[in-house]
């Protein structure tokens, strides 16, 4: 999945639990979703949530945040 970095024009390109938790750092927006997505993350980490958990919480926040990317846009 594919989301806006701060650079225009410039789209990071996750494809791992920890890229995901990196990325979610330098978001600004840090509500329920964003939360949920970093907890997942570290769970994932610790093998005590599945990654497609956390890619679920992840592109809910990328929602939240506003910078995820179609599949075409990317």
């Amino acid at each position: 999945m594919y989301v806006k970095t701060d650079r225009a024009g410039v789209s990071y390109g996750c494809n791992n639990v920890e890229g995901a938790a990196e990325e979610l750092l330098k978001w600004t927006k840090m509500g329920p979703k964003w939360r949920k997505a970093v907890q997942l993350c570290i769970e994932a980490v610790e093998d005590r949530a599945t990654p497609e958990e956390a890619r679920e919480a992840f592109e809910a926040a990328a929602r939240e945040e506003g910078v995820l990317r179609g599949n075409s846009d990317g």
